[in-house]
């Protein structure tokens, strides 16, 4: 079935104004040159007016003090801030995923489980021992969730997630497909000092070099996760040694992005594609952390911290610092730095240049 919106119900959905007849239908949104006349074309800057007219829209998102008129338009929604208009916008259109209540017959639920009213399970999903399912929880196809979980209310679980024993999962918390909460951390002990160790003391020495073989160390923490929280497809978080890795209140963690044991990562943090925290990371509140951002392992990266995609964290890192680079260093510098870089072949031909220019002065002495 297909849904649609006035233009006068959207723009109370984005707390915006609206111009024209605000009993138009639209049944989704597109780009400007892409619209139909039962679509909303979003051209939310002056960039985008004459891509309207490639397209047959007769209704738009436009820019603050557009002459919707003049476009040639039923009815327009005026907005400022074009960003946070898509996420009122795209909230609004998004059917999200067709899971009606219930349980389906091809789950495979342990009688000891508690499930919240309203609750979706799909098929093949696995649920244990001991489960807490939230109201109006929905749980995609494949999932696997362990002993002793507790999920809030309203969370979503994509399918294929892996939730581990003892996980603890938030209110309106979504888990992406594939993703994997609460597997052991990476942890593992030599009896006698290992080569990494003797490394970090002489770094880079090696006295002597012998057989080691490793013991694993079990993880017996669980991972705690709070409120609102977004965790990407395929990504990994790692259960702590004794006490739980444990990620904040409306923090967002993009597609394949690592978690390591004994984490600490703050509030309203993104963490975006691919970045990867060692064990026992420390990650305040409103961090910032690009795409293939590294964090070394017992690195504590203050609140406020933005650091620019594939920056290699190693030292401690203090709040509001902004960073580049690998390693990490302020911005301004690594920018500097860059420029440096780019001058260094004349650099090189210059000095080849004086040398030349000395050796000769030296035959003629």
């Amino acid at each position: 079935m297909t849904i649609s919106f006035t233009i006068a119900e959207i723009a109370r959905a984005l707390d915006a104004t609206f111009a024209g007849d605000g009993e138009v239908r639209v049944t989704g949104a597109c780009e400007p040159s892409q619209a139909t006349p039962d679509t909303l074309a979003l051209a939310m800057s002056e960039t985008y007016a004459a891509a309207l007219a490639k397209g047959r829209a007769q209704t738009a998102v436009l820019w603050e003090g557009a002459d919707w008129e003049q476009l040639g338009l039923r009815a327009a929604i005026f907005v400022g801030r074009p960003r946070l208009a898509m996420s009122a916008l795209t909230r609004t259109f998004d059917p999200g995923p067709d899971s009606p209540p219930g349980i389906h017959d091809l789950a495979v639920v342990d009688p000891s489980a508690r499930i919240g009213a309203g609750a979706s399970v799909g098929p093949f999903v696995a649920i244990g021992r001991d489960v807490e399912i939230g109201k109006n929880v929905r749980i995609a196809a494949n999932a696997t969730i362990g002993a002793g979980v507790r999920i809030g209310d309203d969370a979503l679980i994509g399918p294929g997630v892996r939730i581990m024993a003892r996980v603890r999962i938030g209110h309106r918390t979504i888990i992406h497909a594939n993703a994997v909460i609460g597997s052991d951390g990476f942890s593992f002990v030599t009896p006698e000092k290992s080569a990494v160790e003797e490394v970090r003391e002489t770094l880079g020495e090696r006295i002597e070099i012998k057989s080691q073989a490793y013991t694993r160390i079990h993880s017996l923490g669980s991972v705690e996760i709070g409120d609102d929280v977004e965790i990407g497809a395929g990504s990994a978080i790692d259960a702590g040694t004794v006490a739980p890795t444990r990620i904040g209140r409306g923090t967002k963690l993009d597609n394949l992005v690592q978690i390591g044991h004994n984490c600490q990562v703050g509030e309203d943090t993104l963490l975006c594609g691919q970045v990867g925290l060692a064990g026992s990371a420390r990650i305040g509140n409103r961090v910032v952390l690009g795409g293939q951002c590294g964090v070394s392992d017992n690195i504590s990266v203050g609140d406020d911290v933005i650091a620019g995609g594939n920056t290699k964290i190693y030292t401690n890192a203090p709040a509001g610092r902004v960073l580049m680079g690998s390693p990490a260093t302020k911005m301004e510098t690594q920018i500097e730095i860059y420029k440096a870089q780019r001058r260094l072949p004349r650099l090189v031909a210059r000095l080849s240049e004086l040398e030349k220019t000395v050796s000769k002065l030296r035959k003629t002495d």
